[in-house]
């Protein structure tokens, strides 16, 4: 194990740590994320989403102020607010939001599931029927960056699954005023409400309602500790959610076929989403390491959000590992949210990938594309729960409802089937139900 400081100054303290023959209990360490101190997060969420579910959108003009630091007078935002703010995107932007939103309809489109009757025996048929959640929540950070990409990976699939109400919640400017950049994507996604509330008070009016917010059904939408806790209390509390989640991650797999400047910039794309996000890098050989630090050296050095990404390679690795069915089992076992593969064999070693959120195959595909335009969604599982769930999709905003219809006949042939297993579980009232309707048919024959 080998700290490395990208910057070369050794006061910074932020040092990426390369392993270069990492033994077993190397890798648990780089693979096992960063406890938080839960006991006084929840606390606190708690209190704000008890403040919002007492009092309404007077706790959210206050957290505004208190958090934010920004004076609202309206909870949610006018349609003239909306349109006028569209308005100010640069015409360039408006274009590439537009791109990318025909991109993320055109695959969430692809993904509607076809409804299909089976006849599972003779006169017994069985089928599903979609229906979309009606009212949905989106969260979508501010802070250090407006997400507007996140606006669209969210309201397409929910305008495409066919949601009456789409309700957007996301923190205001200090002049109380939203990203026109967030609106214009609003505007063009489906987008039915804007929420000016950010942090675990918008969470709470989505699950609770208040006297401006009505109550949604599920909530969606990645966001800090304070978000991701809330969003856990709220589902708790009977609302549902897409998906627990942690800080933003990603493992990039290479082999000496791979460009160390590419190795570096994918690195760094992570890194600067902020200094919790964590990057694990898997080399094949030695010699790879020396440049791609010093790749990240020269590109650090330029990167607006530079301090950002030191903190973040501060808790990221560099792992040697020759043999890649090692790497795979690591892969697996650490279930990245986002996985890039840098590999002569990409395609093929991506086949045998179990657990990860979404997969990037091939030196030509950045993680950057399906942030922003390929088409996939970003709203991924992180913290290793992709080993149990998918990430945002059209499925996400549906729920399946299932139908059945048995005929005389059917009943006749299926009956006593059920009667014998209701009997075996002593569930007399189950058997009779069956029994009953049995004899009538057999007094109809008789008559």
């Amino acid at each position: 194990m080998v700290p490395y400081n990208p910057m070369g100054n050794a006061e910074m303290g932020r040092e990426i740590t390369v392993y270069m023959h990492p033994d077993e209990q190397d890798v648990r360490k780089v693979i096992t994320r960063p406890a938080r101190q839960r006991e006084e997060l929840e606390s606190a969420v708690r209190q704000i989403m008890e403040a919002v579910r007492k009092r309404g959108d007077r706790a959210l003009v206050e957290f505004a102020a208190s958090y934010d630091r920004a004076e609202i007078r309206e909870v949610l935002v006018s349609p003239d607010e909306i349109q006028s703010a569209s308005q100010q995107v640069r015409p360039d932007l408006r274009m590439a939001i537009r791109k990318a939103a025909a991109n993320i309809r055109t695959f969430h489109t692809a993904q509607i599931p076809r409804e299909e009757q089976v006849q599972t025996a003779p006169g017994v048929h069985c089928w599903r029927r979609i229906r979309a959640i009606e009212r949905v929540g989106l969260y979508v950070p501010g802070g250090t960056a407006p997400l507007f990409s996140t606006v669209l990976m969210l309201a397409i699939p929910a305008a495409v699954a066919g949601c009456r109400e789409i309700v957007l919640a996301t923190p205001p400017g200090r002049d109380g005023s939203i990203h026109p950049a967030i609106l214009y994507a609003a505007s063009i996604s489906g987008v039915t409400t804007v929420i000016r509330a950010g942090g675990a008070q918008a969470v709470a009016a989505m699950a609770w309602g208040t006297e401006s917010v009505r109550k949604v059904d599920k909530i969606f939408g990645p966001g800090n500790q304070y978000v991701t806790k809330a969003k856990e209390l709220a589902a708790a509390a009977g609302t549902a959610i897409d998906m627990p989640a942690g800080p933003s991650e990603v493992m990039i797999i290479a082999d000496t076929s791979a460009d160390p400047e590419i190795v570096a910039a994918d690195m760094l794309s992570q890194a600067e989403h902020g200094p919790d996000s964590q990057v694990v890098t898997i080399v094949e050989e030695l010699r790879q390491i020396d440049p791609i630090l010093r790749a990240l050296s020269q590109q650090l050095a330029a990167l607006p959000r530079r301090d950002f990404a030191e903190q973040s390679l501060g808790a990221s690795s560099i792992l040697c590992i020759p043999t890649a069915e090692r790497v795979l089992d690591i892969v697996n076992r650490y279930a990245p949210e986002h996985l890039i593969i840098m590999r002569r064999d990409a395609e093929e070693f991506a086949e045998e990938v179990q657990h990860a959120g979404s997969v990037f195959i091939g030196p030509w595909t950045p993680e950057s594309a399906g942030d922003y335009a390929s088409g996939t969604n970003h709203t991924l599982p992180t913290n290793g729960w992709a080993r149990s769930y998918s990430g945002v999709s059209l499925d996400s905003f549906i729920r399946k409802i299932t139908f059945q219809k048995i005929s005389a006949e059917g009943l006749a042939e299926l009956g006593p089937v059920v009667e014998i297993l209701a009997g075996a579980e002593s569930l007399e009232g189950h058997r009779r139900a069956v029994s009953l309707r049995l004899a009538k048919l057999q007094a109809r024959k008789e008559l």
